[in-house]
Protein backbone atom coordinates (compact mmCIF):
# COMPACT_ATOMS: atom_id res chain seq x y z
CA UNK A 1 0.00 0.00 0.00
CA UNK A 2 1.07 3.58 -0.50
CA UNK A 3 1.79 5.93 2.38
CA UNK A 4 -1.20 7.92 3.75
CA UNK A 5 -1.78 11.25 2.02
CA UNK A 6 0.17 10.27 -1.06
CA UNK A 7 -1.00 9.19 -4.51
CA UNK A 8 -0.38 5.51 -5.13
CA UNK A 9 2.45 4.63 -7.46
CA UNK A 10 1.84 1.91 -9.99
CA UNK A 11 4.69 -0.42 -10.74
CA UNK A 12 5.12 -1.49 -14.37
CA UNK A 13 4.28 -5.12 -15.05
CA UNK A 14 6.55 -6.24 -17.85
CA UNK A 15 5.43 -9.85 -17.54
CA UNK A 16 1.81 -9.06 -18.59
CA UNK A 17 1.98 -7.11 -21.89
CA UNK A 18 -1.06 -8.90 -23.29
CA UNK A 19 -3.28 -7.57 -20.50
CA UNK A 20 -2.13 -4.03 -21.23
CA UNK A 21 -2.72 -4.46 -24.97
CA UNK A 22 -6.20 -5.79 -24.32
CA UNK A 23 -6.97 -2.81 -22.07
CA UNK A 24 -5.80 -0.34 -24.71
CA UNK A 25 -7.82 -2.08 -27.42
CA UNK A 26 -10.90 -2.12 -25.19
CA UNK A 27 -10.62 1.61 -24.50
CA UNK A 28 -10.10 2.31 -28.21
CA UNK A 29 -13.12 0.19 -29.15
CA UNK A 30 -15.35 1.94 -26.61
CA UNK A 31 -14.14 5.32 -27.86
CA UNK A 32 -14.86 4.43 -31.50
CA UNK A 33 -18.31 3.09 -30.62
CA UNK A 34 -19.07 6.26 -28.69
CA UNK A 35 -17.99 8.40 -31.61
CA UNK A 36 -20.10 6.33 -34.00
CA UNK A 37 -23.07 6.69 -31.71
CA UNK A 38 -22.53 10.44 -31.54
CA UNK A 39 -22.06 10.52 -35.32
CA UNK A 40 -25.28 8.64 -35.97
CA UNK A 41 -27.22 10.78 -33.52
CA UNK A 42 -25.68 13.93 -34.93
CA UNK A 43 -26.48 12.79 -38.46
CA UNK A 44 -30.12 12.14 -37.48
CA UNK A 45 -30.31 15.55 -35.80
CA UNK A 46 -28.72 17.29 -38.80
CA UNK A 47 -31.13 15.79 -41.31
CA UNK A 48 -34.10 16.73 -39.11
CA UNK A 49 -32.76 20.24 -38.49
CA UNK A 50 -31.76 21.00 -42.06
CA UNK A 51 -34.59 18.94 -43.53
CA UNK A 52 -37.03 21.28 -41.80
CA UNK A 53 -35.28 24.20 -43.51
CA UNK A 54 -35.45 22.76 -47.02
CA UNK A 55 -38.03 24.61 -49.11
CA UNK A 56 -40.79 22.26 -50.23
CA UNK A 57 -42.74 22.88 -53.45
CA UNK A 58 -46.46 22.34 -52.81
CA UNK A 59 -48.43 20.28 -55.34
CA UNK A 60 -45.36 19.71 -57.51
CA UNK A 61 -46.73 16.55 -59.12
CA UNK A 62 -49.40 16.36 -61.81
CA UNK A 63 -52.83 14.91 -61.16
CA UNK A 64 -54.26 12.07 -63.21
CA UNK A 65 -52.69 8.84 -64.51
CA UNK A 66 -48.94 8.39 -64.19
CA UNK A 67 -46.55 5.73 -65.51
CA UNK A 68 -46.73 2.43 -63.61
CA UNK A 69 -43.67 0.84 -62.07
CA UNK A 70 -42.44 -1.97 -64.37
CA UNK A 71 -42.13 -5.51 -62.97
CA UNK A 72 -38.34 -5.54 -63.43
CA UNK A 73 -37.80 -2.26 -61.54
CA UNK A 74 -34.71 -2.42 -59.31
CA UNK A 75 -36.42 -0.70 -56.39
CA UNK A 76 -34.42 2.50 -56.83
CA UNK A 77 -35.50 6.14 -56.91
CA UNK A 78 -35.73 8.47 -59.90
CA UNK A 79 -35.23 12.21 -59.51
CA UNK A 80 -35.95 14.95 -62.02
CA UNK A 81 -33.48 17.78 -61.48
CA UNK A 82 -34.04 21.15 -63.13
CA UNK A 83 -31.95 24.28 -63.41
CA UNK A 84 -34.24 27.25 -63.94
CA UNK A 85 -33.30 30.18 -66.13
CA UNK A 86 -35.28 32.74 -64.14
CA UNK A 87 -35.99 36.23 -65.39
CA UNK A 88 -36.42 37.31 -61.77
CA UNK A 89 -33.87 39.64 -60.19
CA UNK A 90 -34.56 37.88 -56.88
CA UNK A 91 -33.83 34.28 -55.82
CA UNK A 92 -36.73 31.92 -56.57
CA UNK A 93 -35.46 28.63 -55.10
CA UNK A 94 -34.28 27.53 -51.65
CA UNK A 95 -34.80 29.28 -48.34
CA UNK A 96 -33.22 32.44 -49.77
CA UNK A 97 -36.12 32.79 -52.22
CA UNK A 98 -37.90 36.12 -52.16
CA UNK A 99 -39.44 35.74 -55.62
CA UNK A 100 -41.98 33.20 -56.85
CA UNK A 101 -40.63 29.89 -58.16
CA UNK A 102 -43.00 29.99 -61.11
CA UNK A 103 -45.03 32.61 -62.92
CA UNK A 104 -46.52 31.96 -66.34
CA UNK A 105 -43.96 32.81 -69.03
CA UNK A 106 -41.36 34.12 -66.55
CA UNK A 107 -39.07 31.08 -66.18
CA UNK A 108 -37.89 28.22 -68.36
CA UNK A 109 -36.00 25.08 -67.39
CA UNK A 110 -32.48 25.48 -68.70
CA UNK A 111 -31.03 22.18 -67.50
CA UNK A 112 -32.94 18.89 -67.18
CA UNK A 113 -31.53 15.65 -65.79
CA UNK A 114 -33.17 12.36 -64.86
CA UNK A 115 -31.12 10.75 -62.09
CA UNK A 116 -31.81 7.16 -61.04
CA UNK A 117 -30.27 5.93 -57.78
CA UNK A 118 -30.25 2.13 -57.85
CA UNK A 119 -32.12 0.03 -55.33
CA UNK A 120 -28.89 -1.10 -53.62
CA UNK A 121 -27.76 2.57 -53.53
CA UNK A 122 -24.40 1.66 -55.05
CA UNK A 123 -24.81 3.11 -58.53
CA UNK A 124 -26.45 6.10 -60.18
CA UNK A 125 -27.29 6.92 -63.79
CA UNK A 126 -27.93 10.42 -65.09
CA UNK A 127 -29.63 11.04 -68.44
CA UNK A 128 -29.68 14.64 -69.65
CA UNK A 129 -32.63 15.92 -71.68
CA UNK A 130 -31.52 18.77 -73.98
CA UNK A 131 -33.56 21.92 -73.45
CA UNK A 132 -34.06 22.24 -77.24
CA UNK A 133 -35.74 18.80 -77.47
CA UNK A 134 -38.93 19.10 -79.54
CA UNK A 135 -41.58 17.15 -77.61
CA UNK A 136 -45.35 16.99 -77.03
CA UNK A 137 -46.39 19.17 -74.08
CA UNK A 138 -49.80 18.16 -72.69
CA UNK A 139 -52.42 20.75 -73.56
CA UNK A 140 -50.03 22.84 -75.66
CA UNK A 141 -49.09 20.78 -78.71
CA UNK A 142 -45.39 20.32 -79.49
CA UNK A 143 -42.67 22.72 -78.38
CA UNK A 144 -39.22 22.79 -76.84
CA UNK A 145 -39.19 20.84 -73.60
CA UNK A 146 -38.06 23.85 -71.57
CA UNK A 147 -41.34 25.60 -72.36
CA UNK A 148 -43.22 23.11 -70.16
CA UNK A 149 -41.97 24.76 -66.97
CA UNK A 150 -42.72 28.20 -68.36
CA UNK A 151 -46.32 27.28 -69.17
CA UNK A 152 -47.23 25.10 -66.21
CA UNK A 153 -44.48 25.03 -63.59
CA UNK A 154 -43.29 21.77 -61.97
CA UNK A 155 -46.49 19.73 -62.57
CA UNK A 156 -46.51 20.31 -66.34
CA UNK A 157 -42.75 19.74 -66.57
CA UNK A 158 -42.99 16.43 -64.69
CA UNK A 159 -46.01 15.36 -66.76
CA UNK A 160 -44.18 16.20 -69.99
CA UNK A 161 -41.07 14.22 -68.99
CA UNK A 162 -43.09 11.23 -67.79
CA UNK A 163 -45.13 11.03 -71.00
CA UNK A 164 -42.00 11.44 -73.11
CA UNK A 165 -39.98 8.77 -71.32
CA UNK A 166 -42.57 6.41 -69.81
CA UNK A 167 -40.61 6.75 -66.53
CA UNK A 168 -42.27 7.64 -63.23
CA UNK A 169 -40.56 10.57 -61.46
CA UNK A 170 -40.33 9.94 -57.70
CA UNK A 171 -38.91 13.29 -56.61
CA UNK A 172 -38.26 16.72 -58.09
CA UNK A 173 -35.51 19.22 -57.27
CA UNK A 174 -34.88 22.68 -58.69
CA UNK A 175 -32.25 25.40 -58.40
CA UNK A 176 -32.16 28.80 -60.09
CA UNK A 177 -29.09 30.67 -61.22
CA UNK A 178 -28.93 32.72 -58.00
CA UNK A 179 -28.73 29.46 -56.03
CA UNK A 180 -26.24 27.97 -58.49
CA UNK A 181 -23.86 30.89 -57.98
CA UNK A 182 -24.18 30.90 -54.19
CA UNK A 183 -23.71 27.14 -53.88
CA UNK A 184 -20.59 27.25 -56.09
CA UNK A 185 -19.13 30.05 -53.97
CA UNK A 186 -20.04 28.19 -50.76
CA UNK A 187 -17.73 25.28 -51.67
CA UNK A 188 -14.91 27.70 -52.45
CA UNK A 189 -15.24 27.32 -56.22
CA UNK A 190 -15.38 24.22 -58.40
CA UNK A 191 -12.43 22.86 -60.43
CA UNK A 192 -13.05 22.12 -64.11
CA UNK A 193 -10.75 21.17 -66.94
CA UNK A 194 -11.35 23.03 -70.21
CA UNK A 195 -10.06 21.10 -73.21
CA UNK A 196 -9.59 23.99 -75.66
CA UNK A 197 -9.79 27.77 -75.88
CA UNK A 198 -13.19 29.11 -76.90
CA UNK A 199 -15.08 32.35 -77.17
CA UNK A 200 -18.78 32.80 -76.45
CA UNK A 201 -20.07 35.75 -78.50
CA UNK A 202 -23.43 35.73 -76.72
CA UNK A 203 -21.83 36.27 -73.31
CA UNK A 204 -18.72 38.00 -74.68
CA UNK A 205 -16.49 35.68 -72.66
CA UNK A 206 -13.26 33.86 -73.39
CA UNK A 207 -12.57 30.43 -71.89
CA UNK A 208 -8.93 29.32 -71.71
CA UNK A 209 -7.80 25.71 -71.91
CA UNK A 210 -6.52 24.18 -68.68
CA UNK A 211 -7.76 23.40 -65.19
CA UNK A 212 -9.42 26.29 -63.38
CA UNK A 213 -11.28 26.73 -60.11
CA UNK A 214 -14.40 28.68 -61.08
CA UNK A 215 -16.33 30.94 -58.73
CA UNK A 216 -20.10 31.24 -58.98
CA UNK A 217 -20.21 33.86 -61.72
CA UNK A 218 -17.55 32.15 -63.83
CA UNK A 219 -19.18 28.74 -63.36
CA UNK A 220 -22.55 30.04 -64.48
CA UNK A 221 -21.05 31.42 -67.68
CA UNK A 222 -19.19 28.13 -68.21
CA UNK A 223 -22.23 25.83 -67.96
CA UNK A 224 -24.39 28.16 -70.05
CA UNK A 225 -22.02 28.43 -73.02
CA UNK A 226 -23.08 26.74 -76.23
CA UNK A 227 -22.09 29.35 -78.84
CA UNK A 228 -18.48 28.89 -79.85
CA UNK A 229 -18.46 25.16 -78.97
CA UNK A 230 -18.14 22.63 -81.82
CA UNK A 231 -21.04 20.52 -80.52
CA UNK A 232 -23.22 23.45 -79.48
CA UNK A 233 -25.97 22.31 -77.08
CA UNK A 234 -24.51 18.81 -76.73
CA UNK A 235 -21.12 20.17 -75.67
CA UNK A 236 -22.95 22.40 -73.18
CA UNK A 237 -24.62 19.31 -71.69
CA UNK A 238 -21.22 17.63 -71.32
CA UNK A 239 -20.01 20.70 -69.44
CA UNK A 240 -23.02 20.61 -67.14
CA UNK A 241 -22.48 16.93 -66.36
CA UNK A 242 -18.77 17.51 -65.78
CA UNK A 243 -19.49 20.44 -63.50
CA UNK A 244 -22.14 18.53 -61.53
CA UNK A 245 -19.71 15.67 -60.92
CA UNK A 246 -17.04 18.07 -59.68
CA UNK A 247 -19.51 20.04 -57.52
CA UNK A 248 -20.77 16.87 -55.81
CA UNK A 249 -17.16 15.92 -55.13
CA UNK A 250 -16.54 19.26 -53.42
CA UNK A 251 -19.72 18.96 -51.36
CA UNK A 252 -18.85 15.43 -50.21
CA UNK A 253 -15.36 16.60 -49.25
CA UNK A 254 -16.81 19.41 -47.13
CA UNK A 255 -19.38 17.24 -45.32
CA UNK A 256 -17.47 15.40 -42.59
CA UNK A 257 -17.94 14.36 -38.96
CA UNK A 258 -14.46 15.72 -38.28
CA UNK A 259 -15.41 19.20 -39.48
CA UNK A 260 -18.83 20.05 -38.00
CA UNK A 261 -18.51 23.75 -38.80
CA UNK A 262 -17.70 23.03 -42.44
CA UNK A 263 -20.59 20.56 -42.61
CA UNK A 264 -22.93 23.12 -41.07
CA UNK A 265 -21.91 25.74 -43.62
CA UNK A 266 -22.37 23.34 -46.52
CA UNK A 267 -25.78 22.07 -45.44
CA UNK A 268 -26.88 25.64 -44.84
CA UNK A 269 -25.73 26.63 -48.35
CA UNK A 270 -27.65 23.73 -49.92
CA UNK A 271 -30.89 24.56 -48.09
CA UNK A 272 -30.58 28.20 -49.11
CA UNK A 273 -30.25 27.27 -52.79
CA UNK A 274 -32.40 24.21 -53.55
CA UNK A 275 -36.15 23.48 -53.44
CA UNK A 276 -37.68 19.99 -53.53
CA UNK A 277 -41.16 18.51 -53.90
CA UNK A 278 -43.35 18.37 -50.79
CA UNK A 279 -43.48 14.56 -50.94
CA UNK A 280 -39.80 14.37 -49.94
CA UNK A 281 -39.83 13.93 -46.18
CA UNK A 282 -36.92 14.40 -43.79
CA UNK A 283 -36.72 10.61 -43.65
CA UNK A 284 -36.36 10.52 -47.44
CA UNK A 285 -33.55 13.08 -47.23
CA UNK A 286 -31.84 11.05 -44.51
CA UNK A 287 -32.12 7.84 -46.55
CA UNK A 288 -30.74 9.67 -49.60
CA UNK A 289 -27.79 11.02 -47.62
CA UNK A 290 -26.97 7.55 -46.25
CA UNK A 291 -27.30 6.09 -49.75
CA UNK A 292 -24.98 8.65 -51.32
CA UNK A 293 -22.26 7.74 -48.81
CA UNK A 294 -22.11 4.29 -50.44
CA UNK A 295 -21.96 5.66 -53.96
CA UNK A 296 -18.59 5.70 -55.72
CA UNK A 297 -17.66 7.73 -58.78
CA UNK A 298 -16.79 4.47 -60.56
CA UNK A 299 -20.48 3.57 -60.49
CA UNK A 300 -21.85 6.97 -61.49
CA UNK A 301 -22.74 7.21 -65.18
CA UNK A 302 -23.78 10.06 -67.43
CA UNK A 303 -25.46 10.00 -70.83
CA UNK A 304 -27.65 12.17 -73.06
CA UNK A 305 -31.00 11.39 -74.65
CA UNK A 306 -30.44 9.88 -78.12
CA UNK A 307 -30.92 12.41 -80.92
CA UNK A 308 -32.03 11.71 -84.48
CA UNK A 309 -31.19 15.11 -85.93
CA UNK A 310 -31.38 18.87 -85.47
CA UNK A 311 -34.03 20.89 -87.31
CA UNK A 312 -35.64 24.29 -87.69
CA UNK A 313 -39.31 24.45 -86.69
CA UNK A 314 -41.26 27.72 -86.58
CA UNK A 315 -38.01 29.60 -86.84
CA UNK A 316 -36.51 27.78 -83.84
CA UNK A 317 -33.47 25.51 -83.64
CA UNK A 318 -34.68 22.20 -82.19
CA UNK A 319 -33.44 18.66 -81.56
CA UNK A 320 -35.52 15.65 -82.62
CA UNK A 321 -35.16 12.81 -80.12
CA UNK A 322 -35.21 9.09 -80.82
CA UNK A 323 -38.10 8.46 -78.44
CA UNK A 324 -38.22 4.63 -78.66
CA UNK A 325 -34.46 4.48 -77.99
CA UNK A 326 -34.81 6.94 -75.09
CA UNK A 327 -37.56 4.83 -73.50
CA UNK A 328 -35.52 1.65 -73.93
CA UNK A 329 -32.47 3.36 -72.42
CA UNK A 330 -34.37 4.51 -69.34
CA UNK A 331 -36.16 1.20 -68.89
CA UNK A 332 -32.76 -0.49 -68.79
CA UNK A 333 -31.57 2.06 -66.23
CA UNK A 334 -34.59 1.30 -64.02
CA UNK A 335 -33.92 -2.41 -64.32
CA UNK A 336 -30.34 -1.91 -63.11
CA UNK A 337 -28.74 -2.49 -66.50
CA UNK A 338 -27.81 0.90 -68.03
CA UNK A 339 -26.92 0.29 -71.71
CA UNK A 340 -23.58 1.50 -72.97
CA UNK A 341 -23.25 4.49 -70.68
CA UNK A 342 -19.99 6.14 -69.85
CA UNK A 343 -18.67 5.88 -66.27
CA UNK A 344 -17.96 9.21 -64.60
CA UNK A 345 -14.33 8.17 -64.02
CA UNK A 346 -13.82 7.85 -67.78
CA UNK A 347 -15.00 11.40 -68.45
CA UNK A 348 -12.41 14.15 -68.79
Amino acid sequence: MSAPGRWPTWEPRPRRPRHLLRRVLAVALVTVLALLGLGAGGFWWATEHYGDQVTRIPDAFPTGPRPPEPPDHDGGTTFLLAGVDSRSDRPTTGSDATGRLWRYGAQRSDTLMLVHLSGDERSASTVSLPRDSWVPIPGHGSAKINAAFSWGGPPLLIQTVERLTGIRVDHFGVIDWHGFRSLTDAVGGVPVTIERDSYDPEQDRHFTAGTHVLDGEQALAYVRQRHGLPGGELDRIKRQQQFLQSLVGRIRADVSLTDPLGTDRMLDAITRAVSVDDRMSNGDLRALAFGLRRLSSAHTRFSTAPIVRSDMIRGQYVLILDRPALRAQLRAVEAGDPPGEEPATARR
